[in-house]
């Protein structure tokens, strides 16, 4: 956490060794009467109304909290049900001027029946109550929501909290003046969140059980709140069920209502994905099987899916968690399912499958399988332990070691021992530099050939196709499958028992590495992709059968000759599939628009330029309020050749597949929610429609 280590210029950011705390057993009950609620926080909006950074809850709703402007503006206040212990005039309180920039040390200090405000270590509200409250240990703590049966308005702070504590006694000006966000010093809190390493839990043990809601999450300075759904949850048990069915039904419901949120697309079922990549796809057992990297307080996780008909996706429970970053699926010499994969902060490493459903799995005790070299070996400090891929071959286990000079390790069992064979890349190849970064590695036989799956950061998702020999990958062709931008990225294939090879890849939200934090959720898939080999050694690539289950409402229309543009009034709509055959021998530009609203001014072009020789989707008019980008693929049509486009458009997603030879993907994010017609067009000559028929895609995600 570089932030916060700067912050901390005599302090560790760590100053506890990291792991999930275990539950304290040794308190007594009540565990606060006195008590000191204090937190580090950075202001999003001095304008909010209501929402707290720190709250503690008994059963049945009483809580004592700090809250920013729920009845003044601007200014700081002891929050409490129904105003209890809360102050009533607040005249004399000062207003917060804060800036987004730095962050402020905000507590509340209850003393018997004195309440006390500090800011920055300063007194600047005390006042008397009746009857002060106590609080047991079955309590819950809030951080960002005021409390739990708070009305939907003005309860949830924006910003973000750097630190948050709670002691079990009243402390001094001094005592609080001499506290540092990131520090533990004396006196000790009863519960503390530091949010360093990625940790959500109670330092203390306390509040062991941590639950994130809405779109908080961790950032470089700590819990980010958006000031709309985000809050932590903190309590000594798992949310109660009432808890647990009104969050998830909440959250469906918020899911459902995304008009962005793709349908038939695989999304991330709850939270963000940053990354998403898919990871670790087989067959097996008779379904299709996908692991995906998401995040939570125990790091990046590996999440599991399983389906057996490619579209509709079974949740499995999280087998693969705390440090699980890219990898790949195969079946070891004993017949059972291993992952592949870098472990943070160790290396490249295995494990192996524990139950049939791969639910269970066991990382080896012999990880990382990362070579040892020592200096003056050939190999030492020459390659990376990063995104690896392993297989089997000749009886020996190779794993593929990926980064900007990609090397092959091998060995003969699991355990090891590993040593390198040498460099991934026998040659280079024009246009692209043998050092180009090789990472999310997938390797695998088609038509004859090797191909080798792969991205690099700068250019997104690409392939190479050439030979295995002599323990080395002998490229002869590299083309890219994103252009423009990397937004198409970190492919993942299986082999099915059909023998189709299927590839998926995440596409990231915007055009651009981010998530859309204004919607809680970020992570889809692209649409399967089925692999074959092309007499040129390029890839072709088409969507699998199985997606005609999905269609619903089919529309046609007779073979007809255009010019301009042509409304197919008949055909509209966001979740959509269009089958196109369109065909000129001297029209420079045509193609089809979707995603037009009434009045024109916003649409998504699918565009073939006969002169630049591309494919395209533009998308610079498909939003009113957000910019668009054009991906424009190489792709040529032969004298006389029929355009034959696939256009699946799934709310916010665009996939475009042309002559099973060439496809493009773009996000879109129309504003106006009438954005829905289709077009054809053609610039300068006439086209000939000779086929178009569009069909409804039902939705197979679960919300």
């Amino acid at each position: 956490m570089l932030l916060l280590t700067t912050i901390l210029a005599t302090g560790s950011a760590c100053a506890l060794a990291s792991g999930q705390p275990a539950m304290r057993t040794d308190l007594k009950e009540p565990i606060l009467r006195d008590k000191t609620l204090v937190a580090w926080v950075k202001l999003a909006n001095l304008e909010q109304r209501g929402g707290s950074v720190l709250t503690i809850e008994a059963p049945g709703g009483v809580f004592d909290a700090i809250v920013l402007g729920e009845v003044e503006p601007q200014k700081w206040m002891a929050g409490s049900e129904m105003f209890h212990r809360t102050q009533a005039k607040q005249a004399g309180t000062p207003r917060e001027q804060g800036a987004p920039t730095s962050y402020i040390q905000i507590a509340t200090v209850y003393k018997g029946k004195s309440i006390s405000l500090f800011r920055q270590g300063t007194q600047i509200v005390e006042y008397k109550v009746e009857i002060p409250m106590t609080f047991t240990s079955d309590s819950r703590v809030f951080i960002g929501l005021r409390h739990s049966d708070a009305a939907p308005a003005n309860r949830l702070f924006e910003g973000t909290i750097v630190d948050a504590r709670i002691y079990s006694r009243a402390l001094s000006s001094d005592e609080l003046g001499k506290l540092e966000p990131g520090n533990l010093s004396d006196p000790k809190p009863l519960a503390w969140w530091d949010f360093c390493d990625g940790r959500l839990s109670d330092r203390m043990g306390v509040f062991p059980i941590a639950t994130l809601a809405g779109d908080a999450k961790l950032t470089s300075e700590g819990l980010a709140l958006d000031g709309k759904t985000a809050y932590l949850m903190a309590a000594r048990d798992l949310p109660t069920d009432k808890d647990a069915n009104a969050t998830a039904r909440a959250l469906r419901e918020k899911l459902l209502s995304d008009p962005y949120r793709p349908g038939y697309h695989f999304v991330i079922p709850e939270g963000t994905g940053m990354p998403f990549d898919p990871n670790g796809a087989i067959y097996w057992k008779g379904r299709y099987h996908i692991f995906y990297i998401f995040q939570d307080e125990r790091g990046h996780n590996w999440g599991h899916v399983s389906s057996a008909d490619l579209f509709h996706w079974r949740h499995h429970p999280t087998g693969l968690i705390d440090g699980m970053f890219s990898g790949n699926c195969f079946v070891n010499k004993s017949g059972v399912p291993t992952m592949c994969y870098h472990q943070v902060d160790q290396g490249n490493a295995m494990a192996i499958a524990l139950d049939d459903d791969l639910n269970e799995w066991k990382k080896l005790p012999s990880n990382p399988i990362t070579p040892v070299t020592k200096p003056g070996d050939k190999f030492d400090s020459l390659y990376r332990s990063w995104d690896p891929y392993g297989w089997i071959e000749d009886g020996n286990y190779y794993a593929i070691f990926g980064g900007e000079r990609p090397a092959v390790a091998k060995s003969k069992s699991l355990e090891g021992p590993w040593s390198y064979c040498g460099d991934l890349m026998a040659k280079a190849l024009p246009g692209v530099s043998i050092n180009e970064d090789v990472s999310c590695a997938d390797f695998f036989k088609l038509g004859g050939r090797r191909v080798l799956l792969c991205i690099s950061h700068r250019l997104g998702a690409r392939y190479y196709v050439g030979e295995w020999k002599n323990e080395q990958f002998w490229p002869e062709v590299h083309e890219q499958m994103s252009w423009n931008d990397n937004s198409f990225f970190a492919p993942e294939s299986l082999l099915d028992r059909k023998g189709r090879r299927i590839m998926w890849s995440w596409i990231f939200d915007r055009p651009a590495f981010g998530t859309r934090t204004d919607f809680g959720w970020s992570g889809t898939m692209s649409l399967p992709r089925v692999l074959t080999m092309g007499s040129d050694k390029r890839l072709k690539m088409d969507v699998p059968k199985e997606i005609e289950a999905l269609r619903t409402n089919p529309r046609s229309m007779q073979s007809c000759n255009y010019s301009g543009s042509l409304s197919l009034d008949g055909i509209q709509g966001n979740s959509l599939e269009l089958e196109l055959q369109l065909s000129s021998d001297s029209a420079p530009q045509f193609g089809i628009d979707v995603c037009v609203s009434p009045d024109g001014k916003e649409f998504t072009r699918i565009n073939y330029d006969r002169a630049k020789k591309r494919l395209e989707i533009d998308a610079t008019k498909s939003s009113l309020s957000e910019p668009g980008t054009i991906e424009s693929a190489p792709f040529v049509l032969r004298k006389g050749e029929t355009l034959k486009l696939r256009v699946f458009i799934d709310k916010s997603v665009v996939e475009v597949f042309a002559n099973g030879r060439q496809a493009v993907m773009r996000r879109i994010y129309p504003s106006l929610k009438s954005s829905k017609g289709v077009r054809l067009f053609a610039s300068e000559d006439k086209v000939e429609a000779k086929a178009v028929k569009a069909w409804d895609i039902a939705p197979a995600n679960p919300y």
